[in-house]
């Protein structure tokens, strides 16, 4: 489908970081009574759904969607995305919402900064000073040296990496295979992953909560479905900035519903993480 819809492309992008944003609180509150790794399985049961629906319904059918020349990275993707998600779902429990949110926002940062040695993307002076100060920003948020600084605080920060080595791999295998492809990779290994692991530690849910579980699932689905959509209707250069609303809408989940607070250290390192974010996509799309 032609890019060319911008204003429709900003508007899904929107509504997809409102998605995501409930389908975090949705998480926070079952993995703080449920096991993560379950609660992640059963978000990746109805997920297979998705992918296998999807792939089902192209032309060629599953075969010719899940047909690849790169295997091994694919799976290896689908793998760094399903722990990711169980990291930051712990980080959900440990730190809540917007604090996450905060340290988790440094991820188009990470992958700025690493887009050069694994992909042999150029970085120039402007972009790698946008990284450093977007860096002192993480920096005010984990406060070390501090007497208030925490090893918890690391894990949303893991999971950030993470995402970024994701979304490099996203990029690179996308040189040769279809989006159709990856989706259906990424949402299958997640599968096969977590199934096993997430049985081991089953653990009896009572009904109001699967009823939860229910809308994370579908939360999830629609998340990933809308996202696509985002993506055929616009460039992603043009709708990206606006993935950090994600970060707002979660905190007024965080403070609204689970009676977090928002530090000054805080609320003042996530604007500098976001606006040296925003420097950076802006200074990829004038080279693109």
């Amino acid at each position: 489908m032609t890019q060319n819809n911008t204003r429709r492309g900003i508007l899904l992008m929107v509504l997809f970081t409102v998605i995501m944003a409930i389908m975090d609180a949705l998480s926070r509150h079952l993995a703080s009574e449920y096991n993560v790794l379950m609660v992640v399985m059963i978000r990746y049961w109805f997920l297979l759904l998705l992918v296998v629906g999807l792939a089902a319904s192209k032309a060629g059918g599953i075969r010719r969607v899940a047909r690849t020349q790169q295997p091994k990275l694919q799976i290896f993707r689908g793998f760094i995305l399903a722990a990711e998600i169980c990291v930051m779902v712990l980080a959900f429990t440990l730190l809540g919402l917007v604090q996450s949110h905060a340290v988790f926002v440094s991820y188009p940062l990470l992958i700025a900064a690493l887009s050069g040695p694994l992909l042999g993307e150029a970085v120039g002076w402007r972009r790698w000073s946008a990284i450093a100060f977007g860096f002192l920003g993480v920096i005010v948020i984990l406060q070390p040296g501090s007497g208030v600084f925490q090893l918890s605080a690391l894990v949303p920060l893991l999971a950030a990496l993470m995402f970024a080595l994701y979304g490099l791999l996203t990029r690179y295998v996308s040189r040769e295979d279809s989006s159709e492809t990856s989706f259906f990779y990424m949402g299958v290994v997640g599968f096969v992953v977590l199934t096993p692991l997430g049985l081991w530690q089953w653990q009896p849910m009572i009904a109001a909560d699967w009823g939860w579980m229910a809308a994370l699932a579908v939360a999830g689905a629609l998340g990933h479905w809308v996202l696509i959509k985002c993506y055929e209707a616009a460039e992603a250069s043009a709708v990206q900035p606006f993935a950090y609303l994600q970060l707002p809408v979660a905190a007024i989940f965080g403070l609204a519903i689970f009676g977090e607070t928002l530090a000054v250290n805080v609320a003042i390192g996530a604007a500098i993480v976001v606006g040296a974010g925003l420097f950076t996509l802006w200074r990829e799309r004038l080279q693109r």
